[in-house]
Formats: C-alpha cells, structure tokens, sequence
C-alpha cells in the first residue's frame, strides 16, 4: 500500500503501523495520538503519527506502561511534527533505564544455565557460585540477574 497524502485515514494508519483501528481508536482516547474530523465527521491524522504509533508499540513491548508512554508524548510538540531534536529530548529521559534493563536481559540471556543466586543450590555451579545461599543476604530473588556485576559484594 503506496499512502501519497499528507494525512492518513483510520484505516490507512492501522494498515501502515500494524496496528488494529479499535487499539489506534484507544489510543486516541488516552491521549497517544490525535486526530481532526472531516466535514462528514471522519478521522484524520497527521503522517507523523505513524511514528507514534510505532513509538508506542516498541515502548509497549519494553513493557513500558501506558501512563508513561503518554507522559513521553505530551513532551513531544502537539502543533507541529515532531523533529529529530525532539525525539532526541524524550529519548534521553529513558537511556539509563533502557541500558539497565538490556543488561538485566543479556545476563538473563547468558546466566540462566547457571547460578543465579536464588537460593535453590540445585545446580553443582550453586555450590560455588553461591555456597550457603551466600547471596540470600543481599535480599530475595535471582541476585545475580537482578544486581549487575558491579553492585555485587
């Protein structure tokens, strides 16, 4: 599908982004995109909210939650389509917790065929890794997937 006009339809921006009408129609009402109605009151949106659309999903799938996603929008300009300076801007209010979260998945990624400290010792590894549930006392939960190498004692 080849869109060619400055405005998008309902149906043309589910198309595009991937993303059910009924979803876009929710996210309208939370305020994630926006829309002008036509003289026979049909939607519209602006192309710049593909990458709303498109920001949201992704932010969705970080599992990020709605009232922060639209948070993060409303920073955005509503008059105008946002710049890459703007995307920048917004962006960097998520970095740090972005990189903390892709280091929680890559020691997931490469630790989770071993000790990850949560206190079953069921592993041969456990017993050195972690002797005596040693790191049961840095708090609850698989310590070396939760704290990052650093933070550990």
């Amino acid at each position: 599908m080849i869109i060619r006009t400055a405005e998008l339809t309902v149906g043309e921006l589910a198309a595009r982004s991937g993303v059910a009408v009924s979803a876009l129609h929710f996210y309208e009402t939370k305020g994630l995109i926006s829309s002008r109605r036509t003289a026979g009151n049909q939607r519209r949106y602006r192309r710049d909210a593909l990458r709303r659309v498109a920001f949201v999903k992704a932010s969705q799938n970080l599992g990020i939650p709605l009232a922060e996603i639209a948070a993060a929008l409303a920073s955005l300009p509503q008059e105008r389509t946002p710049t890459k300076a703007d995307w920048t801007r917004l962006s960097a209010t998520w970095r740090e917790r972005l990189s903390s979260r892709i280091e929680q998945l890559e020691r997931l990624r490469d630790n989770l065929d071993g000790c990850i400290g949560c206190g079953c010792l069921s592993l041969r590894t456990c017993r050195l890794s972690n002797p005596g549930d040693e790191l049961g006392r840095n708090g609850p939960g698989p310590r070396r997937l939760l704290e990052s190498p650093a933070a550990r004692p």
